[in-house]
């Protein structure tokens, strides 16, 4: 069975939850934070719409006030540099949504691969 990444930030949460890997996924997420100095602190009772919201706002303050950090952090997530240099930059607040679904992502495929094997 191989991964295939969801479309959207929505089916991805929606997935992570049917699986009941939801909980994991927040877990990976504040541990890549951490391991970047970014501290950021999800509960595990964080709705996905919450987590989503979140996300999007901790992104956006990153790229506009703390751009080395910003990158720093993509470097320990493992986000793919080809996928953020397909983005189109000039509108802050869309770049910050795809960039946080980008993290999603690679977020959701290490929790189900762990999961898997």
């Amino acid at each position: 069975m191989s991964f295939i990444a969801p479309k959207s930030t929505d089916l991805l949460l929606s997935e992570a939850e049917s699986e009941n890997l939801y909980p994991k996924l927040i877990e990976q997420i504040n541990k890549d934070f951490n391991l970047a100095n970014e501290a950021i602190d999800f509960p595990a009772s964080t709705s996905p719409n919450e987590l989503k919201i979140q996300l999007h706002e901790k992104i956006y303050r990153l790229i506009q006030y703390k751009f080395a950090e910003y990158l720093n952090l993509l470097y320990i997530i493992d986000v793919p540099e080809d996928q953020i240099k397909q983005l189109d930059g000039s509108d802050l607040v869309d770049l910050s949504e795809q960039v946080s679904f980008l993290i999603l992502k690679r977020e959701w495929m290490k929790v189900w691969f762990r999961n898997r094997f």
